[in-house]
This record gives structure tokens, C-alpha cells and sequence, in this order.
């Protein structure tokens, strides 16, 4: 099976995840595939990735590939992240994604404050670079929706220009399926990655 590439060069993407689906992992996933792609990756959470596991998914990448991968800890405010985010990305060599883990409540309404500071940030994102945000979805609870998760304030990221996708599984195990736009991808959670099923 074919390693999951998603594609989506210079796009804004929100991705909604379900609790435990391998949100953060399927973003370290991508952003090994942008540095096996000379990339750099500028990666901003209020925790740093599981050790363990950003060894796994970086594992078929050398110790010099390695290094462009920029972590950051924004547990503050996401007005003060969003500016040493713009000057990392003006500031590093070919930088072609960054990425936005666990950036807001995983619960309840995404704050006006959060959300006016992203379509900063993808206002100033240079041309070419991907800009992915991972949070959890929220729980329909009207019954309305066919999707197993809602994603939260979707229509107002949807002016700011993002694209929404979600990941989603339907039973216990290692499969995926992750929409993003119009197009439905299933994929399967791997010790190495994702692959394309």
C-alpha cells in the first residue's frame, strides 16, 4: 500500500478530528512527507508531539531532514503565537507548511480572539505554503447531520478561506477516512504512517 500523500500544496486546511484517531499523528505524518519533499516545517501546539511517536513517523528521515522540522509551544495566547509564527516562516529557508495542533478548546465554541488570529495568519502565509489546523470535532447532537462529528465554526473558516476536512473512524482498529473537501480518502493508521487503502 501506497504511503497517504495528501496533496494540497499552498491550501489552508481545518481539519475536525474525532478523539482519538490519530489527529496528531496523521499531521507529523504530513509533515514528514512535505521534508522528504526538501520542505521545512513550522509546527505550533500547546503540547509537544509524544516522543515515541514522532520517532516512528520520522524514522525513514535522516538526522538533517530531521532538523527542519520547528516546534514551537504557544501556551498562551494565540495573538502573541501567530507573530513569532509569521517571522519563523519569513525568517527560515523553504519553509512549505505549517501546522496548528490542538490550537484551540477542545470543546464548546472556538473563540472570536482564536479564530480572528488564524485568518491573520493565513493572510500573511506566503504563497506555496500549506497551512494545516488540527482540532477536535464537535458531537452532533440534533441528530441532523449524517457526518459523525460537527466541525466546529466551519462556515466562518470557510469565508476566511480554509478548507474543511475531517477524520473519522468507524469502528475500533486502524482505518480512517478522511474528507477533505468534495474528495473522501480511507486510509489506515500504520506504526510508520498513514497509508492509502
Amino acid at each position: 500500500m501506497a504511503r497517504f500523500s495528501l496533496g494540497a500544496k499552498g491550501q489552508a486546511i481545518h481539519l475536525a478530528i474525532e478523539g482519538s484517531v490519530g489527529g496528531t499523528s496523521l499531521a507529523l505524518h504530513l509533515a514528514a512527507n512535505a521534508i522528504e519533499e526538501e520542505g521545512r516545517v513550522i509546527w505550533a501546539s500547546k503540547e509537544m508531539p509524544n516522543a515515541g511517536r514522532f520517532s516512528q513517523l520520522f524514522s525513514h528521515l535522516s538526522l538533517v531532514q530531521s532538523s527542519r522540522f520547528h516546534a514551537m509551544n504557544f501556551s498562551g495566547k494565540m495573538e502573541l503565537a501567530v507573530p513569532l509564527i509569521v517571522q519563523a516562516m519569513n525568517s527560515l529557508p523553504s519553509v512549505s507548511m505549517i501546522i496548528l495542533d490542538d490550537w484551540c478548546d477542545s470543546s464548546g465554541r472556538i473563540g472570536k480572539d482564536e479564530l480572528t488570529q488564524v485568518a491573520k495568519l493565513l493572510e500573511q502565509k506566503k504563497e506555496g505554503v500549506t497551512l494545516l489546523l488540527v482540532s477536535k470535532g464537535g458531537i452532533d447532537v440534533t441528530g441532523n447531520s449524517s457526518d459523525s462529528i460537527v466541525v466546529r465554526s466551519a462556515n466562518v473558516m470557510q469565508k476566511s478561506g480554509f478548507t474543511i476536512a475531517t477524520l473519522t473512524r468507524e469502528k475500533d482498529g486502524p482505518f480512517r477516512t478522511l474528507k477533505i473537501g468534495g474528495n473522501i480518502n480511507k486510509i489506515k493508521l500504520e506504526q510508520s504512517g498513514f497509508t492509502l487503502l
